[in-house]
């Protein structure tokens, strides 16, 4: 096996994206026991705050991972290449197995200093952190856009990218101007292999954007022949998206799926006190399209524990609703 663990993935891998305040070790392992995918990402880490004993400690939550989460990848961001430096080292001393750069992020506070996306204007930092960020001999790879504001600007960006000898380049088609709010750009993917091919052979390239499940990244896989699927918003439609045979899932499924998730927050916020956060955001996840699931969620939404939680869920498994579900 090779220092480079993507070199010794089977193609094609999928990936888990990374996610703001999503893909923490709680809901990896969620992920992880509904449908593995191949690799998983952390949320975004600020390289900055890695560089300060105050905001290292911060970070705590945002790094604690597992061993059985193998492998994994540290997802960071930032412009200072000293930070980049710092970080690599730390995040192979936690035992990781690789280092991916933000270089596609649009949020706006992120975008206005040069960081994320807004490094698709500053095509020497973003070599220059490239470069910072391989210092403990991890692996390192991007995860991008194709530009800032026309999409014609891919073939100078991804090039540029390309050059920079990265085992991996995950590419969201779009540009950072277009958001979420256009299709994306699928029609590029023979042009960005084409430029690969003949720019860095060995870099192995992924997709990413509005690909929802293993079976949507398999089209793209059978289609173009890309090495890689990057799933991202698809897990909060189904979590199930890394399923490689697609099967239903019965709303109780999903209902016990949630009591895991419960379960694994109160392990690892006993663990990492940090990583306590309001779950609001995933009940939607699990509660839905079923009679009484919009009332069960405005219910939901007024907890403010885990125990909260599972006694919403306690009074509703007595409910009629619940019965009907059983049945169904």
């Amino acid at each position: 096996m090779s220092n480079n663990f993507w070199k010794d993935l089977e193609k094609p891998f999928y990936i888990l994206a990374p996610m703001e305040d999503v893909t923490d070790i709680v809901f990896r392992h969620v992920i992880a026991e509904a449908a593995a995918p191949d690799v998983y990402f952390t949320e975004f880490t600020n390289a900055a705050s890695y560089s300060h004993a105050v905001g290292k400690e911060a970070l705590r939550g945002r790094l604690l991972k597992s061993d059985d989460e193998h492998p994994i990848v540290a997802h960071i961001w930032g412009d200072e290449v000293s930070d980049f430096e710092n970080i690599s080292h730390g995040v192979k001393e936690m035992g990781y197995a690789g280092i991916d750069i933000n270089m596609g992020c649009p949020a706006p506070n992120v975008f206005k200093h040069g960081r994320g996306a807004g490094l698709t204007l500053r095509f020497d930092v973003a070599a220059d952190l490239i470069s910072a960020a391989k210092v403990s001999g991890l692996p390192v790879s991007v995860k991008t856009r194709l530009g800032h504001a026309k999409v014609s600007e891919y073939k100078e960006w991804i090039s540029h990218l390309l050059k920079q000898d990265i085992a991996n380049l995950s590419v969201h088609l779009r540009t950072k101007v277009e958001m979420s709010k256009a299709d994306p750009h699928y029609e590029l993917i023979p042009d960005i292999l084409a430029l690969r091919d003949e720019l860095a052979p060995d870099t192995l390239i992924t997709i990413n954007g509005d690909i929802l499940t293993y079976t949507d990244g398999q089209k793209m896989v059978e289609e173009f022949g890309v090495d890689g699927i990057m799933i991202g918003r698809g897990v909060f439609r189904n979590p199930f998206a890394f399923e490689k045979i697609e099967k239903e899932h019965s709303h109780i499924e999903l209902i016990n799926l949630l009591k895991r998730h419960l379960d694994l927050y109160d392990h690892y916020t006993s663990i990492e006190p940090s990583l306590s956060k309001p779950l609001h955001r995933f009940f939607k996840i699990y509660i839905k399209e079923f009679k009484g699931a919009f009332d069960l969620r405005v219910e939901l939404m007024q907890t403010k524990t885990t125990d909260d939680v599972r006694a919403v869920l306690a009074k509703f498994e007595a409910s009629d609703y619940y019965k009907e579900l059983k049945n169904a």
